[in-house]
């Protein structure tokens, strides 16, 4: 298969790697509501994302992008459909198995930053491997790493208040890369910053795919930052309307 053809069973195919696609969704359904005031988030989406890339997936407000991330990100069920994230079929897993999925192998960024306001960047970056019961030492060897890696090394003892908001977003995707993640979802995370700012942030997730050689799929409403992706997902109504590699001239 060829980036931008449609595959077996009407699958979008985003681009083909060795070793499998990092995200496969087949006919993916998710309605909200019931009978005549349904809301049909999604309809019939199909697509796969290959490793070591970095998607956008774009769309107006209420074309379904969260839903998507969401259901990527094991934190909603579909109605019907699969997704398959690293090989694995995530709508079968229970509740212990979609907590281990969003610990180990997938990291989260938001819009809202989610920092901890009491902890430090150094602290804040830290939580996942507590939770996981990383070795200390190994702990602060990795959250060191990783706010060197975002360019905030000198400021790992400040908290978020003490911190710009693009300073607060690049702690919340040195967090995000803890557990060293296959995917990395990102739900608008440029979407509290200014235009210089944001850019900055999408130069970042684009570096962090190659030091880090991990997936990123990430929504945003910005025609600016589509040129970062190396393909371009559209939504719209619910339902992929393109699939195509990143615009020319952005």
């Amino acid at each position: 298969m060829t980036r931008g053809t449609t595959g077996q069973g009407g699958t979008a195919v985003v681009g083909e790697r060795p070793g499998g696609p990092m995200v496969r969704v087949e006919d993916l359904h998710r309605s909200y509501g019931s009978g005549a005031s349904a809301v049909h988030a999604l309809r019939g989406v199909s697509f796969e994302v290959p490793r070591g890339e970095l998607v956008a997936l774009k769309g107006r407000s209420g074309s379904g992008k969260t839903t998507l991330l969401n259901l990527l990100g094991g934190l909603d069920r579909p109605d019907a459909g699969t997704v398959t994230v690293d090989g694995t079929d995530i709508v079968g897993l229970g509740e212990e198995g979609l907590l281990a999925l969003r610990r180990d192998r997938i990291g989260f960024i938001f819009q809202s930053f989610g920092l901890i306001p009491i902890l430090s960047a150094a602290e804040n970056v830290g939580v996942p491997m507590r939770l996981r019961k990383t070795d200390p030492r190994e702990r602060e060897e990795r959250v060191a790493l990783l706010l060197s890696l975002v360019g905030l090394g000198d400021h790992a003892g400040q908290r978020p208040g003490e911190l710009s908001g693009g300073q607060q977003q690049r702690v919340a995707i040195a967090r995000a890369l803890a557990n060293r993640p296959a995917l990395l979802i990102a739900d608008e995370p440029t979407g509290q910053l200014d235009a210089d700012t944001g850019l900055a942030v999408m130069e970042l997730l684009r570096a962090v795919v190659r030091s880090e050689g991990v997936t990123v799929l990430v929504a945003t409403h910005d025609s600016q930052l589509l040129g970062f992706a190396d393909r371009v997902l559209e939504l719209g109504d619910g339902q992929l309307v393109d699939h195509g590699p990143r615009p020319t001239g952005t």
